[in-house]
């Protein structure tokens, strides 16, 4: 009979049966599933299994969140249900499948502008803090700003729009990057070409409305002249230019020979790309770019605005938990590129961020004695009110469908105040209440308004409802007790996927060497804290760029921005798990039981195991400060992931008055991040 017998006949069965299962495989915390009718997936009884921790659905895969036993409960899954299971990417390949048309498009657009959001972001505060210095007025009765009284603040507001520039300007670049990233072509000619639609010998993308045809500069080829048209802040243009150059490159690779490949594939591809963008695909881009915009903006001003509001306001939160949502950035960046260089959409998408967040405020208050509901709670209604609603919307909202319902009711109350009086945005990328700084000055005081309506109608009208809807098991978390209190133990897993420690670099073989020596039969030796494992920044595990881990529902800890590339112990400690295959996480057992979890990245078992090595494996003893894992920081970063790395603590074990420390730069090995009495 096996560890987890019960519960794998049981999620078997809530899953909807083998029959319902296309592929199935895992990772260092979680089951993948890719389903072949979603809707059959029993989701509340899933949770309610004691060795599930929780379950979410992303990119055509149902996850299931195990903890660090998830090798043994895979093992025993697979073999129970008679299935083989499959690779990280076949279960990627069949989530594909598994998605209809829209999906497929709404996820690859997805992809390109998922890399690109911390761009947007940055650039939307540095636009917003240049809004705050240079236009609004409030010195000398309302005629002067703060740059127009100070050099220092007229420097800075010269020298801000720098990254203002790079980012919303130069916005083609990053689209075409990120393409041939997506595509799995050559990034830098991607970059290049990107290069060419903005090139500072074109007539800047944003002064064509206002130049006269005229005098338009132009290429002229004798049999025909064309425009030099410069692109920036165009999304559709440099999109279809970016596919154009994916496909020319992926049909020269198939057919040019090998032993040329290096010097016909770039110079076939990059210049044939570059001609037809400038030609063909940029001027076409361009004009449906426009039709788009124009179309949006003819309903955002028109005398139906009201009702374009309230329908938008209304679906956007479930546009969010789609996909579709990834269009908007589309649509805002091209509103961006007109001569108005606003966007109305954009406060709307602010205003919902803040409804959502109102609604788990309330769940909030109302689940004040639930400790279980309020480690999921606190932390989604933060980030939800920080502009990223994911944590919100499935692991509260959605769960109980009222408060999902209540922030779409106010976020369409706000979206009808912002249209109706106009609100414009001159920067994306910031939403919730930070997203008034996108907010153009003279819109300050409606907005206000509607960010008010989006946080007190939400709130109301969730708290009214869950007094009616909630039981008191609910809000007490009394169903959860034993639930909460039950350990996740670490597994001892297989270990053939491990880089052996004669393979590492001599200075870690030589600190390996140096801790082999040490006395194997000494006494453990009394824990009561942990040590960093790298050196970098330690930010609380609310701020880590994962759901999972930001809502602690793997457990408490803490993450690190690595500034160092090797893993190292944090005390003295026993190697229960490495994960095989992609050495990217390990779990550790302390002398008093407490476990603890090593992650690296996010999502970084979609890599396979490439750019990690693990010195370690299942089962070894090693010392406080011995190298684990080392890993290439550029290699994830490539891949399009985070190098945060985080330290869980999945079962406290005898540790008693457990704390986290954080705010600080570490030193691998020396300064505590983890402490107990």
């Amino acid at each position: 009979m096996g560890k987890y017998d019960s519960d794998v006949k049981s999620l078997l069965k809530f899953v909807g049966g083998k029959e319902n299962i296309q592929a199935v495989s895992h990772c260092m915390t979680r089951m993948r599933f890719v389903l072949l009718d979603p809707a059959k997936a029993d989701e509340k009884a899933i949770e309610a299994l004691p060795s599930v921790k929780g379950t979410f659905t992303q990119a055509g895969q149902y996850q299931v969140i195990i903890g660090n036993d998830v090798g043994v409960f895979y093992n025993e899954f697979t073999a129970y249900a008679g299935i083989e299971g499959v690779s990280k990417d076949a279960v990627k390949a069949a989530a594909v499948t598994n998605q209809n048309a829209v999906q497929r498009v709404m996820g690859t657009l997805g992809e390109i502008f998922a890399p690109l959001i911390p761009a947007l972001i940055c650039g939307g505060l540095v636009l917003g803090f240049r809004n705050v210095i240079g236009e609004i007025n409030f010195f000398n009765n309302g005629t002067q700003s703060l740059a127009d009284i100070s050099q220092f603040w007229a420097g800075a507001y010269d020298f801000l729009w720098l990254i203002g520039e790079a980012v919303f300007h130069l916005l083609p670049v990053g689209i075409v990057w990120s393409i041939t990233k997506k595509m799995g072509t050559t990034q830098i000619l991607g970059i290049i070409l990107g290069l060419t639609l903005v090139s500072s010998q074109l007539l800047n993308g944003f002064s064509v409305s206002s130049t006269p045809a005229a005098d338009i500069p132009v290429w002229d080829f004798g049999f025909a002249q064309v425009q030099k048209i410069g692109y920036q802040g165009q999304v559709i243009a440099a999109m279809m230019a970016g596919f154009v150059l994916v496909y020319l490159e992926k049909f020269f690779k198939k057919h040019c020979p090998e032993v040329i490949s290096m010097i016909v594939v770039p110079f076939c591809s990059l210049v044939p790309a570059v001609i037809i963008a400038h030609t063909i695909v940029g001027p076409i881009g361009w004009r449906i770019g426009d039709a788009i915009g124009n179309v949006v903006y003819a309903g955002l001003t028109s005398d139906f605005r009201f009702i374009f509001a309230a329908l938008f306001g209304l679906l956007y939160a479930p546009l969010v938990m789609t996909g579709l949502h990834h269009m908007t950035n589309a649509i805002d960046s091209q509103l961006l590129s007109t001569p108005a260089q606003s966007t109305i959409l954009w406060p709307m998408i602010a205003l919902s961020n803040i409804a959502q967040g109102s609604s788990v405020l309330a769940m909030c208050l109302l689940q004040k004695k639930n400790e279980r509901a309020q480690q999921v709670n606190v932390p989604a209604c933060i980030s939800c009110y920080l502009g990223v609603t994911e944590p919100a919307l499935f692991g509260v909202n959605l769960k109980y469908v009222f408060p999902l319902i209540c922030g779409m009711i106010g976020s369409s109350l706000a979206a009808m105040i912002s249209v109706g009086f106009g609100v414009e945005a001159f920067s994306i990328g910031v939403g919730g209440l930070p997203g008034i700084l996108s907010i153009k000055a003279q819109y300050y005081g409606i907005f206000l308004v509607a960010m008010a309506v989006a946080v007190v109608v939400p709130f109301i009208l969730t708290f009214i409802v869950g007094r009616m809807r909630l039981s008191q098991a609910e809000r007490s978390g009394e169903e959860n007790g034993a639930a909460a209190g039950t350990a996740v133990p670490a597994a001892a897993g297989n270990a053939s996927g491990n880089m052996a420690a004669s393979e590492a670099k001599p200075e870690i073989n030589a600190e390996i060497n140096a801790e082999s020596k040490s006395e194997p039969d000494a006494a453990p030796a009394e824990v009561k804290e942990l040590k960093a494992v790298l050196d970098g920044r330690v930010i609380p595990i609310e701020e880590a760029p994962d759901a999972v881990f930001s809502q602690k529902i793997m457990g408490d800890g803490v993450a690190i921005e690595p500034e160092s590339c090797v893993v190292k112990a944090p005390a003295d400690c026993d190697v229960t798990v490495v994960m095989a295959g992609t050495n990217h996480a390990c779990g550790l057992t302390f002398p008093n039981g407490l476990e603890l979890l090593i992650h690296i990245g996010v999502d970084t078992v979609e890599m396979g195991g490439d750019g990690f090595k693990a010195f370690v494996k299942d089962g070894d003893h090693v010392k406080a400060g011995q190298p684990l894992i080392e890993f290439d920081p550029e290699k994830i970063r490539a891949a399009g992931h985070p190098c945060t790395t985080m330290m869980i603590v999945t079962s406290e074990g005898a540790a008693a008055g457990i704390r986290m420390h954080s705010g600080m730069d570490a030193k691998a090995g020396e300064t505590t991040v983890i402490s107990w009495d």
